[in-house]
């Protein structure tokens, strides 16, 4: 009897001793940290130099394309360098056509305003534009000289598209194409 009486006692103390309310853990959310935006500028025999991220690299090819690539992020910055010849409106229609045919995918297309850019000092001009959701290129944008030159760039992440996945290294990322825009000189000016 003494048996039964202390298992009694030991499942009531049990059942007692447990009546604060379970709480569920909350999901653990991934704390990503970048290291801060520094900048280095990078000259070479194309007709622009610009200032990249350290932690970036950057390699040409012979028509003064480029890829920035990012390896800690796994991804890549696409530069398309074109010359101007009187064309500059059927140019901006062909980007900002590449731009649009993300419109199955994306979200939301966002050319606004504040991504616009203007140095009238340096003869530079821009736009960047961004494509919301899981689609191959999030970023995209453009710089001109709106005569003789034309700068345009697209971000790539060498992973399959999820929008909520990239978007902390998206966001890293966007400040550097911000410095691209801001510091891209032009070496043929007329």
């Amino acid at each position: 009897m003494k048996h039964k009486l202390f298992i009694l006692v030991v499942v009531f103390a049990t059942c007692i001793s447990c009546s604060e309310d379970a709480l569920p853990k909350p999901k653990a959310q991934l704390r990503l940290e970048y290291p801060e935006n520094t900048y280095q500028k990078i000259v070479s025999d194309c007709p622009y130099s610009l200032e990249i991220n350290q932690n970036s690299t950057i390699t040409f090819e012979n028509n003064c394309w480029a890829k920035i690539q990012y390896p800690e992020v796994n991804a890549t910055i696409h530069l398309t360098y074109r010359e101007i010849d009187n064309n500059l409106f059927s140019i901006l229609r062909e980007v900002e056509r590449l731009t649009y045919e993300h419109t199955i995918k994306a979200n939301n297309i966002i050319p606004s305003p504040g991504k616009d850019f203007k140095n009238d000092f340096k003869k530079v001009y821009g736009k960047m534009v961004n494509v919301e959701g899981n689609v191959a290129s999030n970023i995209q944008f453009h710089v001109t000289d709106s005569v003789k030159n034309i700068l345009y760039g697209t971000l790539y992440f060498n992973v399959k598209p999820n929008y909520d996945s990239i978007l902390p290294a998206l966001n890293y990322i966007e400040k550097d194409i911000r410095n691209i825009m801001e510091t891209v000189e032009w070496q043929n000016r007329n």
